[in-house]
């Protein structure tokens, strides 16, 4: 069904002409001489609404930003939310249908939530729409060479993508703590295993390094057996592949068995909670990093999110995020500006081939060449007592890089 639809999106461009003798303006659905419009469903209820409320305020601000500056190329951006799929994954998919089919919107921007984008990916791969940023890191969204929609070329991940992530978990060990025999501890969910296979990719790839694996149940609270593969093995460093709950499972196990080798595990667990429960364990015995990839060293580009975020979202990192979802959107069209062509293939086009795109609050993001893995760049922070200086429990203690730089390459 979906494939007919394209068929037919193919062929329902729009043509318009300003005057005679000058050049038809070719546009595909969802663009006029006056607007762009982006659509997106976001749980805006139960559960999630303290997550998926301040994100969709924070790409509404964007938008009410670029609109108040006259648009892009004197064309609005018109923000369609269209429901509340409340983390569904059904009501998610009934909602991308009715966006792209009935309501006929440009792009997809701020696809939402692990369940929803997991049960959709495929559908936005088979319309062949732009979709710009995903709240959530899963594997499906990674791409190295995407050539063909069904590869995911129209896929543009910004927020860090598991397999990518671990990546450069690898590329800190080794190029920060000249790690040789890296130990990865992972759960047998989506995060671990993604994490876990972009780990081994850059053990393999990056040559000289030994991987010593291990894998647990999510939530299990006996991780043993794997804290003692990785104490014969004499691992000299560690990757926790594991998010949130099963983390410090897997930290006090290794400061109780006496494993006292450096740890780093991904940028969710980057949180109060977190550092909290188990800084107390590992005081002394090694050091615990997380990985992160938001930052406000440009004080100008917060200032200006602050002028334009409602005040309840100021330092609200969903709302910024948010923020960042809209500011690579309005990136392509920018790029597009004065042309007359404005289709799903020269937006995407101008995605990838415009050079890499800075993010308002982080590193550079590189769609060259069918690259899709999503954040590129992320900075180190170390498990600290809260203090004055950080109240958050981590610390910075590396700058954002990526792993060509942490590498050497």
């Amino acid at each position: 069904m979906k494939r007919a639809f394209v068929a037919v999106l193919a062929v329902l461009v729009v043509f318009s002409w300003a005057a005679c003798g000058s050049a038809a303006k070719k546009y595909s659905q969802g663009v006029n001489d006056t607007q762009v419009v982006i659509g997106n469903s976001i749980a805006t209820s139960g559960p999630y609404a303290p997550v998926g409320v301040p994100f969709l305020a924070g790409i509404q601000a964007y938008v009410d930003r670029v609109n108040s500056e006259g648009g892009i190329d004197g064309r609005k951006i018109v923000l369609n939310h269209i429901t509340d799929d409340e983390f569904d994954p059904a009501k998610g998919k009934a909602a991308l249908a009715n966006l792209v089919e009935d309501e006929k919107v440009f792009a997809i921007v701020g696809h939402f939530g692990t369940p929803v984008v997991a049960a959709t990916v495929g559908d936005l791969k088979e319309y062949g729409i732009p979709a710009v940023y995903f709240a959530t890191g899963i594997g499906q969204l990674y791409a190295d060479n995407a050539k063909t929609n069904d590869e995911g070329y129209n896929i543009f991940p910004v927020q860090p993508i598991y397999i990518t992530e671990g990546r450069i978990m690898v590329a800190y060990a080794a190029g920060k703590f000249n790690a040789k025999k890296i130990g990865i501890i992972y759960t047998n969910d989506d995060a671990g295993v993604n994490l876990y296979e972009g780990a081994l990719a850059q053990i393999k790839e990056t040559g000289g390094l030994e991987a010593v694996a291990a894998q647990v149940t999510a939530g299990t609270a006996d991780v043993s057996a794997a804290v003692t593969t990785m104490k014969n093995a004499q691992v000299d460093f560690v990757v926790v592949a594991s998010i949130q709950g099963t983390m410090p499972t897997i930290v006090k196990e290794l400061a109780a068995q006496s494993v006292n080798k450096d740890c780093i595990t991904t940028y969710v667990n980057e949180a109060l909670a977190m550092s909290e429960a188990v800084v107390n364990d590992i005081k002394g015995k090694f050091d615990l990093y997380t990985l992160g990839w938001v930052e406000y060293a440009d004080k100008t580009a917060l200032d200006l999110y602050v002028k334009w975020a409602p005040e309840k979202y100021a330092m609200n990192i969903y709302a910024q995020t948010g923020w960042i979802a809209g500011h690579f959107f309005t990136e392509g069209l920018r790029r597009l500006a004065g042309k007359d062509e404005i289709t799903w293939e020269s937006y995407m086009t101008a995605l990838e081939s415009g050079g890499p795109i800075k993010n308002p609050f982080g590193g550079v993001i590189d769609y060259a060449n069918g690259k899709r893995r999503g954040t590129q760049e992320m900075h180190l922070s170390k498990a600290v007592p809260v203090s004055e200086q950080w109240p958050s429990g981590w610390e910075l203690v590396f700058p954002l890089a990526s792993v060509d730089s942490l590498l050497g390459k």
